[in-house]
């Protein structure tokens, strides 16, 4: 009866844990065993996603093995056999009772700690035995509380062994008692990977029987090559980095974000934008991290193009209360796309975009935002709405820029005096503005009917065609001067055109009708056999009393606005002379000292094109030039009088190995700062690379003469003074230097000696120093100038 009753509790047993096992789920439920799913393990292999499977499943009920189990509860016990890991574990103790077998089987167990991502499925009869797995990192980050790196380490594991299930509580595993494994994964938590490798090599060499765990020797190898690839994305070296990502992939994790953007950055740079972009968004499928994901965005946006973008935008998941994750952003990436649009006329921005950036300007207020939807309407000719957006911006900003915006659509819609009066002040900023101004005066004297311009407009207009050979208003000022029957100005702007550009066909039409209507013949003869055979009707010219010039320039598309060559009217019958204040007064010659030297082009266009490739024309990251590339590249920028671009690539020619390429850079990048009127960055500059005595003394006295005017400019005349006596025992003062000298005197009321400063200029017939004089004497003699 009793061993019936024995058979009986043992088949109950057997179908409890049946059950059970066919019940995972609810048997956890029951006992309080349930844990959170746990996380497969996301590993991108270079741009390809492996999924790793999870532990495997339960093995299928065995009906035969239960039926062994319920015999051997039944017959009388066996010997020990030590072959069979879990005979013990499958025979009840002492069968005193009935009830406590079963009370010992459905004892829970301890609660699964919540660093550790799922418990051990219950231990089967025919359950495959466990890998033999490395589980002293496990057991040393759990030790340490390190719950991160425990869950990587978890995550690592399952992913190199499907078949793993990590252990409940990685601190009841045994210890090893290992101080010195301790010790090492000690090194390797803090870094030093280098002492971690000696201290391997010395233990191997004390014990020849010790190997390091091959864990330890997998991680130290993933590390290094982490720092590797860091070290090499710092230096640019963007082949370098893909290369150390393809042989270590367990980088390429989400743990590992940094290490993505990375490698997404080296494609980039490596001209494999695609891969890049499947980079990002591999990041933006698979990583969850909202902050992560938002820098993702921000960071392809500073590298990727409109269109690439916009799939990784598609990627954007739904936030809370019907928002989007990247909303935060949303403002700063409209404005990257519409610059970017500026760039390209052939991009068109989506509209939500357009008009998100106009709401900004419009609540905002910043120039910067009106800025940029005036560049992007000009772009497409949109010129009346570009109009209105640079007004905007100049009204908050007036600079350069803005100005020169305005002058542009103020051309298209044919206003070029108001363009050339906007542009007058700041046609010095730059190359651009200079070319934007001088294209207003050309088109403003190309008007018909033609201008009337005051006399004060004529001759600064004048000024800067003759100190910039500008070939295109020297032309025009030839025709301006014909409408006004002033025959012998026209044929000297004429002349002046042709020194500049001795091709250039339309000025040489103008003069020989002109040399026409003056009669002088000879001079129509040279001109006809200079152009033999280049110019029909130059050559074919017989009566021009009723000649009417032809334009030579087309109109100019829209888009491209120029500087063109009017049609000019016919000639008028010589009428009386017109009153002297009408007439050019400013004469061109071949004596006018010019302070630049520019091509000279018959049209030129003068909205903001598509970045070219040559020169110096287009805004890139010296960074990434060659050191002699970049210093090119900065004395490029000075002649254009782009200082503060040049400062830049003088800095990146300053990493250069060549010493020569170093002084030349640093007295580059001085001069650059003086032109910025930074003089204390210009004396920290020069001392970047050594210079020669000449160059050193010539930086001084310019530094020197800046902090003057700087010091004079703050009303500080006594330190003007100081800087202007220092640079006096370097070099023979200068007449501008001397009158300023003479009105620091005049400010701090030392009159003596301001007479006598600008006296001695004014010898040399300055007249500044004649107006110092004037100033001194209202000083001194109020009644006696009144």
């Amino acid at each position: 009866m009793k061993s019936s009753l024995v058979a009986i509790s043992a088949a109950i047993v057997v179908a409890t844990l049946v059950t059970g096992l066919k019940d995972r789920a609810a048997l956890q439920e029951k006992f309080g065993l349930a844990s959170a799913g746990k996380p497969a393990p996301e590993l991108m292999m270079m741009g390809r996603i492996k999924p790793t499977d999870g532990p495997a499943g339960n093995p299928e009920f065995n009906a035969q093995l239960v039926a062994e189990k319920i015999e051997a509860i039944t017959s009388p016990p066996p010997a020990p056999d030590t072959s069979e890991p879990d005979a013990a574990a499958s025979q009840p103790a002492a069968p005193q009772t009935a009830a406590p077998p079963a009370k010992t089987v459905a004892q829970p167990a301890p609660v699964t700690p919540p660093i550790v991502s799922e418990p051990p499925a219950p231990r089967q009869a025919a359950a495959a035995p466990q890998p033999a797995v490395d589980e002293s990192a496990l057991r040393y980050f759990a030790s340490r509380g390190d719950k991160v790196r425990l869950q990587a380490e978890i995550s690592r594991l399952q992913a190199l062994y499907p078949n793993w299930v990590p252990p409940a509580d990685p601190l009841a595993v045994p210890q090893n008692g290992d101080k010195q494994l301790e010790a090492m994964w000690q090194l390797y938590s803090d870094g030093r990977y280098a002492e971690l490798r000696k201290a391997v090599a010395d233990r191997q060499a004390a014990d020849a029987g010790w190997q390091p765990p091959a864990d330890l020797l997998d991680r130290l190898d993933v590390a290094e090559a982490r720092a590797r690839l860091v070290n090499a994305s710092d230096l640019k070296q963007y082949a370098t980095v893909v290369d150390t990502a393809a042989a270590t992939p367990s980088l390429l994790t989400c743990s590992e974000i940094d290490i993505l953007w990375r490698v997404a950055e080296a494609f980039i740079q490596t001209e494999r934008a695609q891969r890049g972009q499947d980079a990002y968004s591999y990041i933006l499928k698979n990583c969850t991290n909202p902050a992560e994901r938002q820098a993702t965005v921000e960071k392809a946006s500073t590298l990727l193009a409109y269109q690439p973008m916009q799939a990784l935008l598609a990627l954007e998941r739904p936030a809370a209360e019907g928002s989007k994750e990247f909303d935060a952003i949303r403002d700063n990436l409209a404005r990257r796309f519409m610059a970017e649009g500026d760039d390209d006329p052939n991009l068109a921005i989506a509209p939500d975009y357009i008009a998100r950036l106009e709401k900004l300007a419009e609540t905002e207020g910043l120039a910067s935002d009106a800025l940029l939807l005036g560049w992007y309407q000009l772009r497409r000719n949109n010129d009346a709405d570009a109009e209105k957006w640079f007004r905007a911006a100049r009204a908050k900003q007036d600079s350069a820029t803005t100005s020169q915006g305005l002058a542009l659509a103020m051309i298209a819609r044919k206003a070029p005096e108001e363009a050339e009066e906007v542009m007058f002040r700041w046609r010095t900023d730059s190359g651009d503005a200079t070319s934007t101004y001088l294209a207003s005066t050309a088109n403003l004297m190309a008007l018909q009917p033609p201008a009337d311009l005051a006399e004060d407009v004529l001759h600064r207009i004048a000024g800067e065609v003759i100190a910039r050979k500008y070939v295109p208003t020297a032309q025009q000022f030839g025709w301006y001067a014909r409408s006004l029957n002033q025959f012998q100005t026209a044929a000297r702007w004429f002349e002046t055109a042709l020194a500049w550009k001795p091709d250039d066909e339309p000025s040489a039409y103008g003069l020989v009708i002109t040399r026409e209507q003056l009669s002088d013949r000879k001079g129509v003869l040279d001109l006809q056999r200079a152009w033999a055979g280049r110019s029909s009707r130059i050559t074919n010219l017989e009566d021009t009393s009723a000649l009417m010039p032809n334009a030579v320039t087309p109109p100019p598309a829209k888009g491209g606005l120029a500087a063109q060559q009017p049609a000019q009217p016919a000639q008028r019958p010589p009428a009386e002379p017109l009153p002297a204040e009408r007439r050019v007064t400013l004469q061109p010659g071949a004596e006018v000292v010019v302070r630049a030297a520019r091509p000279a082009m018959e049209t030129v266009t003068v909205p903001r094109g598509p970045r070219q490739t040559r020169g110096c024309s287009t805004t890139i990251d010296a960074g990434q030039l060659k050191p002699a590339d970049a210093l090119s590249r900065g004395w490029c920028l000075m002649d254009i009088n782009r200082p503060m671009e040049a400062i830049s690539a003088f800095e990146a020619a300053l990493q250069s190995p060549s010493r020569k390429v170093r002084e030349d850079a640093a007295y580059g990048q001085s001069l650059a700062y003086l032109r910025a009127g930074l003089s204390t960055n210009a004396a920290v500059a020069a001392t970047k690379a050594p210079q020669n005595r000449q160059r050193a003394a010539e930086l001084q006295v310019a530094i020197l003469a800046d902090r003057a005017l700087s010091a004079f400019d703050a009303g500080r005349y006594r330190e003007t003074l100081i800087y202007l006596d220092q640079r006096a025992q370097l070099q023979q003062e200068r007449i501008d230097l001397m009158v300023l000298r003479g009105y620091c005197y005049l400010n701090l009321k030392m009159y003596g000696d301001a007479t006598r400063i600008f006296e001695a200029a004014a010898a040399t017939g300055s007249r500044d120093a004649a107006r110092g004089l004037a100033d001194v004497r209202n000083v001194t003699h109020p009644d006696t100038n009144n």
